[in-house]
C-alpha cells in the first residue's frame, strides 16, 4: 500500500480519489464485502436534514452522511469512517467520527487520509495507527464487541438472525435499527422486562414487527401477544406492519380463543374481566412467552390496571412497552414496571434528523380568555337563570359557562387561516368535551357553508359517541381521499389516529396533563411531501403551547412513583388518565372517548351579549435547538448569515471569488435562509440575492438589476467584445435582469433560449474557445458586482 510521499502527487489528490485509491482498497482487502457490508457515498447518508419553516416556506437543512458506514452483516453496524484528503493528517476526521458512532451506537471508529488509519475502540478508550494494510476485518471487530459485551454462542446466533426483508419492504433507518438491535440483544441475553420510547411517526410498529420477526425465526420466542386499547391500533398494525405475518396471526375475537396461532392481537379490554373469570385465563401461564405493550403509557404499569392483571398473570414472559409518551408520575410509572428505556428516540431528534414535521404555533389570545369573564349584575342565562357574579376563566369556559360568541370567534379564526392557505388541509380541532365538539362543529359549519354544501361530510364530528363520526376516521387518515377534511373532536383522537397529512391541529381544550400534550402534538408531525406536507401548524386558543417550554415535553423520562405497600388507586375522576372500559360477555368492546368526567351541576349557556374578539397574536416557530421562538424572519435570517460570513469582506471575498453564485445562496439555504420568503414579505421584488444578503446582514444600501445592468453599460464594458461575443453578453445581461444571477453560473445557459438558437458551437467560437466563454462569464460577474 502506499503511504505519504510515496507519490509527489498525493498531495494534490481530492478526498474522493483518496477514497478511492486508497482507503476503499484497504477496507475491502481486509475482508469487507462492498456489496453487503460497506455502505458509502449516498447509502451512507443516514439523515434527510431538517425541514426549516418560515413563513409558509420551506428548505431542508443538512443531511448527516458518513463516509464508510462498515456492518458485520445487513442491519448490524461495527464502524464508521471518516476520510479526509491527504493535506490533512491521518487523525483530522477522528472527532467526525465519533460523532457519527455515537449516532449509530457503533464500537469502532476511524479516520484516515489515506497513509494510515487511527481506530478508536468505544469498548476500551484506546486510540491506535494502524497501518493500510492492517486494517481488521470484519470477523475481527464482531469478536471484539462480542468479548466486550459477553455474548455467547447461543446468544450470537439470535442477535445475528437477518432482519425481514421484501421487495416491498423499506429498510430501517439508523434509529430503528438500534432500537431493534437493542431489544434483540437484551431478550437474548436473559432481560425479560423492556422499555422502548419512540416519538409518534418514527414507526414503533416497524420496530415491533422486525422485533418479532426475528426473534420467531430464531426460535427465541413461539407464541406473541400483542396489546392496544383501541381498534384502530390493532387493525392499522395487522394491516400494515404485521402483514407479512398474515399466516400466522390472528386477532382475538368472541370467539374461544385459538392456540393454533403464533402472533396474538388483542384489545386488553377483551382479555380482562371479572375476578378469577377473565378470558386471559383460557390459556396457560407459561403460553405466551413475548408480549408487547403498545401505548403503553394508557395505564398499563399501574398496580390496579386491566393491563397489568394480564401482563402479571404472564409473568414469565418477556414483555416490551411501547410509548411515544412514557407516563412517570407520583401515581403511575412506566419506569418502575419496565425499567428504563432501553432506548429513547425523541421528538426534537427525529426533527433534527428530518424524518418528523417541525411545527410552528400560533398563539391566539382572545379577550375573555386574557382578562376573563364577569357577567353584569342581573345576567340570565338561555334558561332565564340567574348567572352566579364571579370571574370565569378559561378554566371554566366549556365546561362550567358556554359562552356562543367565543366558540363563533374560534370557528371564524379557524376559517380566516384556512382561507389564507388551504381550506382542504386536513385539521383537528381539539375540544373539552364531547358537548363542546358538538358546539364546535355547528359553528364550524357555518363558517364554511358553501363548502359544506358541496359535501356534509367536510366537516365531522369524530368522537366516541357518535359511530357516524367514527366511520369516517379511516376515510379522515387516508391520504387519497379528500374528505372529511375537519375533525371535531375531544379524547378520541389523541392517540392512535395515524393521519400523515394533518397540517392544522386547533387547541382549544385545557390540558394539564404531559402525556396528553404530547400525544396531541403528535397527530401532526408525520412527513409527506408527496402530499405536499412539510410542516405543520398549532393553533392555540387555551396557552396549552405553554408546555412547550416545560424541561418533561422532550427529556429523558425520569421515575417520580415510588411504589409501597399503602399504595392507594388513583381516583378514577382523574382527569389526567384515561377509564378503561368493563369487559362484557366476550364481545369485542367498542373503542371509548374518554373526556372529562361530566359535572353534575348544570352547564350556564350564554348565546349572546358577550363581546368576544382577538386581544393578541403571534407566531412562533421551531428552531434548530428545539425551541420555540418569535424571531422575526428577518432577525432569523441576519442571525444565520452573519452566523456564516461574519463581516461584510469575508462574504464578499467569498461571492467575488465564487464563479458559481448559487452554491453560496443554496448553503445559506440549509441555514434557513430562505431569500424568496424575505423578498415577498420587504415587497423587494427587484433587488437580487446579492444585494438582498448585502442589505438584510450588513445594512448596505442595495442596488435594483436594473441599476446594476445601467452601470455595467455605463463602463462601456461591452465594447471590447464584437459581433456574436458581444450579442451573446447583452443577452445574458437581460437573462440576469429576468431570472437572476443564477443563470449565468456556467455554461449550460447556452442550452436555453435565446442562446440555443444562435448556435453553442459558434457562441463558444467566438470567445475563443470553452476557457475563453468562462472567463468571460466571471468577467460579466465582476462587472454586474462592481462596487
Amino acid at each position: 500500500m502506499a503511504r505519504a510521499g510515496s507519490s509527489s502527487n498525493k498531495k494534490k489528490l481530492t478526498e474522493e480519489d483518496i477514497k478511492l485509491q486508497f482507503i476503499t482498497p484497504a477496507i475491502e482487502k481486509a475482508g469487507w464485502d462492498k456489496h453487503s457490508q460497506i455502505r458509502m457515498e449516498a447509502k451512507a447518508q443516514f439523515t434527510d436534514g431538517p425541514v426549516i419553516v418560515r413563513g409558509s416556506l420551506t428548505t431542508r437543512g443538512k443531511n448527516k452522511k458518513a463516509d464508510y458506514i462498515l456492518s458485520y452483516q445487513p442491519n448490524l453496524p461495527l464502524a464508521v469512517v471518516e476520510a479526509k484528503d491527504n493535506s490533512h493528517s491521518v487523525g483530522q476526521g477522528m472527532q467526525q467520527a465519533l460523532d457519527y458512532a455515537e449516532d449509530f451506537k457503533v464500537p469502532f471508529a476511524y479516520s484516515s487520509n489515506g497513509d494510515a488509519f487511527l481506530e478508536h475502540d468505544k469498548t476500551t478508550g484506546k486510540e491506535r495507527e494502524i497501518s493500510l494494510d492492517m486494517f481488521p476485518s470484519p470477523e475481527e471487530l464482531w469478536n471484539r464487541y462480542k468479548n466486550h459485551e459477553q455474548i455467547n454462542d447461543v446468544q450470537e446466533k439470535i442477535i445475528t438472525e437477518p432482519y425481514h426483508f421484501h421487495i416491498d419492504s423499506y429498510p430501517p433507518r439508523y434509529y430503528q435499527q438500534i432500537a431493534i438491535n437493542r431489544t434483540v440483544k437484551a431478550i437474548a441475553q436473559g432481560q425479560n422486562r423492556i422499555l422502548i420510547v419512540m416519538a409518534t411517526g418514527t414507526g414503533k410498529t416497524f420496530v415491533a414487527f422486525q422485533i418479532i420477526y426475528r426473534l420467531l425465526n430464531s426460535k427465541t420466542k413461539k407464541k406473541i401477544l400483542y396489546l392496544a386499547d383501541r381498534n384502530i391500533l390493532i387493525d392499522q398494525t395487522m394491516d400494515n406492519d404485521f402483514r407479512p405475518f398474515k399466516k400466522i396471526m390472528t386477532k382475538i375475537g368472541n370467539k374461544k380463543l385459538d392456540s393454533a396461532f403464533e402472533v396474538y392481537m388483542s384489545l386488553y379490554q377483551q382479555l380482562a374481566g371479572d375476578e378469577n373469570n377473565e378470558p386471559f385465563r383460557q390459556f396457560k401461564p407459561e403460553f405466551f412467552d413475548l408480549i408487547i405493550v403498545d401505548e403503553c403509557h394508557r395505564g398499563s404499569a399501574r398496580e390496579e390496571s386491566l393491563w397489568r392483571k394480564i401482563l402479571e398473570y404472564f409473568a414469565g414472559a418477556a414483555q416490551i412497552g411501547m410509548t411515544a409518551t412514557p407516563k412517570e408520575t407520583k401515581d403511575t410509572s412506566n419506569i418502575d414496571y419496565f425499567g428504563k428505556p432501553i432506548y429513547t428516540y425523541s421528538l426534537k431528534q427525529g426533527i433534527d434528523d428530518g424524518f418528523l414535521a417541525p411545527y410552528k404555533v400560533i398563539r391566539i389570545g382572545l379577550n375573555i380568555d386574557l382578562e376573563g369573564y364577569r357577567p353584569e349584575k342581573g345576567t340570565l342565562d338561555e334558561d332565564g337563570d340567574l348567572v352566579e357574579d364571579r370571574e370565569y376563566t378559561t378554566r371554566d369556559f366549556d365546561r362550567n359557562i358556554i359562552i356562543d360568541p367565543r366558540t363563533k370567534k374560534v370557528a371564524e379564526k379557524i376559517t380566516e387561516f384556512l382561507k389564507k392557505t388551504n381550506r382542504f388541509d386536513k385539521t383537528i380541532v381539539f375540544c373539552i368535551d364531547i358537548e363542546h365538539a358538538v358546539r364546535m362543529r355547528q359553528a364550524l359549519i357555518n363558517e364554511n357553508n358553501d363548502l359544506v354544501k358541496e359535501n356534509d361530510k367536510y366537516i365531522m364530528q369524530i368522537t366516541g359517541d357518535n359511530e357516524i363520526g367514527k366511520n369516517q376516521l379511516y376515510y379522515f387518515q387516508k391520504e387519497t381521499e379528500p374528505y372529511p377534511v375537519i375533525a371535531v373532536t375531544s379524547k378520541l383522537m389523541t392517540t392512535g389516529c395515524d393521519c400523515k397529512t394533518v397540517k392544522l391541529i386547533v387547541l382549544d381544550n385545557n390540558i394539564n396533563s404531559m402525556t396528553e400534550f404530547k400525544q396531541i402534538i403528535g397527530r401532526g408531525t408525520r412527513l409527506r411531501p408527496d402530499y405536499g406536507k412539510e410542516f405543520f401548524t398549532i393553533m392555540d386558543f387555551r396557552n396549552s403551547s405553554r408546555l412547550f417550554a416545560d424541561p418533561d415535553f422532550d427529556g429523558e423520562p425520569v421515575q417520580v412513583y415510588e411504589p409501597g405497600e399503602d399504595d392507594s388507586p388513583v381516583p378514577p375522576d382523574n382527569p389526567e388518565d384515561y377509564p378503561e372500559p368493563e369487559f362484557k360477555g366476550g364481545n369485542v368492546v367498542k373503542d371509548i372517548e374518554s373526556d372529562y368526567p361530566e359535572d353534575k351541576k348544570k352547564k350556564i349557556r350564554l348565546r349572546e351579549g358577550v363581546d368576544v374578539y382577538v386581544l393578541s397574536q403571534r407566531v412562533q416557530y421551531y428552531d434548530k435547538n428545539g425551541n420555540l421562538t418569535t424571531e422575526s424572519l428577518v432577525d432569523y435570517s441576519r442571525k444565520n448569515i452573519l452566523s456564516e460570513y461574519a463581516s461584510l469582506d469575508r462574504f464578499l471575498q467569498k461571492w467575488n471569488g465564487s464563479l458559481k453564485k448559487q452554491a453560496i445562496i443554496d448553503e445559506l439555504k440549509s441555514q434557513g435562509v430562505l431569500l424568496d420568503a424575505l423578498r415577498e414579505e420587504s415587497q423587494q421584488y427587484e433587488m437580487d440575492d446579492f444585494d438582498l444578503i448585502c442589505h438584510l446582514a450588513y445594512d448596505k444600501k442595495p442596488l435594483t438589476k436594473a441599476e446594476r445592468i445601467n452601470n455595467v453599460k455605463k463602463r462601456n464594458y461591452l465594447s471590447k467584445y464584437e459581433g456574436l461575443a458581444r450579442e451573446v453578453l447583452s443577452a445574458m445581461l437581460e437573462k440576469y435582469a429576468n431570472e437572476g444571477i443564477k443563470e449565468l453560473d456556467n455554461t449550460e445557459i447556452l442550452e436555453l433560449a435565446p442562446f440555443r438558437s444562435m448556435g453553442v458551437t459558434k457562441i463558444v467560437k467566438s470567445f475563443g474557445g470553452k476557457e475563453g466563454l468562462l472567463d468571460a462569464l466571471k468577467e460579466l460577474q465582476d462587472q454586474i458586482y462592481a462596487a
